[in-house]
């Protein structure tokens, strides 16, 4: 699946603006194809009440779906960010940001993630290593009423996800290093092959003078805007050159977020092992 539309206001998004680009958000009721074990869990409900204990949501993405019928039901991801926490206002600067991923037509069990956005580059990063656990949710039983207390035990997740984004800061990587992560990268984005349509070098270079440096925390930024934005000439097995697409699909997306903040933390207990 491909994320048909998003939206991303830090101000804060309403109603109106979640609806036109996120509808499932708004599902009430179950997929004709679920059975009636399918316990629904609505969005919107949870949506109103993380509002209510202060959470604004900060962005909203759908996936395309073929079937039209599950348009309204399909898979939805939302970002949402304490108001009583910091705002990124400099380039550079991050937002701890609580990620949900919902559907209502089987397609996917309810997850919440701690996240990351980083002002600088406009992209939301999922966060997920051995210590900080999200929560997932089985669409059966009474459900709603876990998600809210769900919200928090990420949101104390928030002050342990700080300290490694400060450990990554202080710990440096040489080249033959920084090559070694984005080895990693390109496996964790097109899996282990013979060629690749972009090169290593390509992953590791940065797009702008702020993320030109050699510690952990720059380098992971720099490869996580690489793989996922896309946008760098690329070469086919067959010679056509072209350029890398944007990793769309909200579970793709999630999933390789995931896989490269883990590799930032195991590069981080490799090097304060030694």
């Amino acid at each position: 699946m491909r994320i048909d539309t998003s939206i991303r206001a830090n101000e804060g998004l309403v109603d109106e603006q979640i609806r036109r680009f996120a509808p499932s958000v708004f599902a009430t009721t179950a997929h004709a194809s679920r059975s009636n074990r399918f316990a629904v869990i609505p969005t919107a409900d949870v949506l109103g009440g993380l509002r209510r204990e202060g959470f604004v949501p900060v962005f909203a993405s759908q996936s395309r779906v073929r079937d039209a019928t599950r348009r309204d039901f399909t898979r939805h991801l939302l970002r949402l960010r304490p108001l009583t926490g910091a705002v990124a206002r400099a380039v550079g600067d991050v937002n701890y940001e609580i990620t949900i991923v919902n559907a209502n037509d089987g397609s996917t069990v309810y997850q919440m993630d701690a996240g990351l956005f980083r002002l600088v580059c406009l992209n939301g990063m999922v966060v997920a290593d051995g210590n900080i656990e999200g929560i997932r949710i089985r669409h059966t039983g009474d459900v709603v009423g876990n998600v809210i207390d769900g919200a928090y035990e990420i949101v104390r997740e928030f002050d342990r996800v700080s300290e490694h984004v400060q450990q990554f800061r202080q710990i440096e990587l040489n080249p033959a290093e920084r090559q070694v992560f984005g080895r990693a990268a390109l496996v964790a984005k097109y899996g282990e092959q013979n060629a690749y349509p972009i090169t290593v070098d390509q992953v590791v270079e940065p797009r702008r003078p702020a993320d030109v440096g050699a510690d952990l925390w720059r380098t992971f930024n720099v490869v996580q805007e690489n793989v996922v934005r896309g946008g760098l000439e690329s070469r086919s097995a067959t010679g056509r050159r072209g350029r890398t697409r944007e990793v769309h699909g909200i579970s793709q997306n999630v999933s390789l977020n995931k896989a490269l903040w883990t590799l930032a933390e195991e590069f981080a207990k490799l090097k304060t092992a030694h």
